[in-house]
């Protein structure tokens, strides 16, 4: 009778943790898709939907990871930022305002004019570079990574930061605890940095607190500050596979190089990272060097998260998408479009614009894979061609618009990147730039399969049903 009473008050204390799970869940009132996809994990998998929904579907993005003070501070720095009132209307359509000003009010993103861009497009170059300036550090070297690999570049890396730390350089490096796991593992890797005065920090490392976990946030940007003055962004992380490549060949991505005022918003969204690292908020003016004027341009550098009010860079993708009059080029390693992203491209290319996306032929996820393929067929049905990056593993997040915007940084076109990692992308108001991202997607088509609608459509029933099953909870990725 005991065992029978301890039984049922189990079953009646799990049903209420579900009931409350389901009504929390309604009443965060989100996307209606990621709602039923965790209702269903609850329902279909006792004990260990609970248990997943607790450790990674909780939102987060109303709770502050930081204070608003702190950003504020940041922000009323000297920062070189423009006066978009100053903006020359001639050189700039309506759209294109629009653009600019949205991502000033969802994320006070700055414009920053005059900047010097430089694009790379493969591991060597990026590598290069970033040694290169590494190497030429006089002040400070800020490093952001979500994957640091204990491999042969990440440890020269390593070595160069030990050596510049020597020298008197301030070092500090933030690498996501879970991008980075098997680094977050490796005592001797760290211990090394910080025997010879590097700053390390893990993002949000892994505390098991019933309720309370948030390993599914996790901080996906890249960037790379070196004395204030020159910064990178884009999709490469610290790893191998970019030069040396593996099972799926040379990895393939985008990296821009920026000089001048721009910089300080590299070094602002790096310094707020920080801050939450370290408990430290850094201010200080030699952050925030007074830049030179290089090229006529215009960049603004966006950030979103759930520590942002808004999904900043995803609203600012759909309004560049929509402000297109010519064509549209999107580079995208895990596309798997929500309703708002998947209606802009498609609303495009039916008003005679000519998109074109593309995708890996085989990425490091299957699942992500399965997913991508099912939003194919509605795409080559509104006219966008889709190509599949054969030769490596397409890892580029870059957007090419009208020969002027671009979009180069670490967001994914997935729920994940939009509303649950940490993300940094330029957005960048230039020709030189747009020609040269234009320039190497034409490049890339080269290396693709073209996806034609009747050939897609012959896909086994098998293929199409896990296609489907995979698209229906891609949103819990």
């Amino acid at each position: 009778m005991t065992q029978q009473i301890i039984h049922l008050i189990l079953v009646v204390a799990y049903v209420y943790l579900i009931v409350s799970s389901i009504a929390v869940i309604l009443l965060e009132n989100r996307n209606p898709v990621k709602s039923f996809s965790w209702i269903l994990v609850l329902i279909l998998m006792p004990g260990l939907g609970l248990l997943f929904y607790l450790a990674l579907g909780q939102n987060y993005r109303k709770k502050k990871f930081v204070d608003k003070k702190t950003v504020r501070h940041l922000i009323n720095r000297p920062i070189a930022s423009f006066d978009i009132s100053q903006l020359d209307t001639s050189q700039i359509n309506e759209n294109q305002l629009n653009l600019i000003k949205l991502l000033h009010t969802n994320s006070e993103a700055a414009v920053y004019a005059d900047n010097k861009i430089d694009v790379f497009p493969d591991g060597v170059s990026t590598f290069d570079s970033f040694f290169e300036v590494i190497n030429s550090a006089k002040n400070h070297i800020h490093i952001q990574f979500f994957i640091i690999a204990d491999d042969e570049i990440s440890n020269k890396m390593r070595e160069l930061l030990i050596r510049k730390a020597q020298e008197g350089v301030r070092v500090r490096m933030i690498y996501d605890y879970w991008g980075s796991f098997k680094l977050a593992k490796s005592a001797q890797y760290i211990k090394s940095l910080k025997d010879a005065g590097v700053y390390v920090y893990p993002f949000l490392p892994l505390h098991i607190r019933a309720g309370r976990s948030k390993i599914n946030y996790r901080n996906h940007r890249k960037i790379v500050v070196v004395d204030g003055k020159i910064g990178f962004t884009g999709g490469v992380n610290i790893a191998d596979r970019y030069f040396k490549g593996n099972i799926l060949g040379t990895w393939r991505d985008t990296v821009v190089r920026i000089e001048g005022a721009a910089v300080h918003g590299l070094q602002k969204q790096f310094l707020l990272d920080w801050h939450f690292v370290d408990k430290k908020l850094i201010v200080d003016e030699k952050y925030f060097p007074k830049p030179e004027k290089f090229s006529p341009n215009l960049i603004q550098i966006v950030s979103s998260g759930p520590d942002t009010d808004w999904e900043a860079i995803m609203q600012g993708i759909a309004s560049a998408i929509m402000s297109a009059t010519r064509y549209v080029y999107i580079h995208s390693p895990y596309f798997i479009p929500n309703d708002l992203i998947l209606g802009c491209v498609q609303m495009a290319a039916l008003s005679g614009v000519d998109v074109r996306v593309m995708i890996p032929f085989r990425s490091d996820s299957g699942f992500t894979d399965a997913s991508t393929a099912s939003y194919i067929e509605q795409l080559l049905e509104a006219g966008i061609k889709v190509f599949r990056f054969k030769e490596g593993c397409l890892h580029s997040k870059a957007i090419v618009i009208d020969d002027f915007i671009s979009i180069i940084g670490s967001s994914n076109m997935d729920e994940r990147s939009f509303n649950q990692n940490f993300e940094a992308n330029a957005f960048i108001y230039e020709t030189a730039t747009a020609h040269q991202l234009r320039d190497l997607f034409v490049h890339d088509m080269e290396k693709c399969e073209l996806v034609e609608l009747e050939d897609w459509n012959k896909r086994s029933r098998w293929e199409k049903l896990k296609e489907s099953v995979s698209r229906l909870f891609s949103p819990l990725q």
